[in-house]
């Protein structure tokens, strides 16, 4: 089954949602892209894709934070 991840950055003071090549935003904090990411990885994730939402940490690894199937769905912020 195919993995999507959906990746939360800070850029230049705003948040920001990657995806594939695309990037989507800017977001005012982080929380606000976190929902936006999650609803299109939920959207995902019911057609049959595992689908995940990472956040980058302070060290620039990422980190997931919301995975389909695993987490509630509207997530808890």
């Amino acid at each position: 089954m195919p993995q999507s991840r959906y990746f939360i950055v800070q850029q230049n003071g705003d948040w920001m949602i990657k995806f594939h090549d695309e990037e989507f935003g800017p977001y005012h904090s982080q929380s606000e892209a976190m929902l936006f990411a999650v609803d299109a990885a939920q959207k995902l994730g019911r057609s049959g894709e595992n689908s995940e939402v990472c956040i980058m940490g302070e060290n620039g690894h990422f980190r997931p934070e919301w995975t389909f199937g695993r987490d509630h769905y509207p997530p808890t912020l």
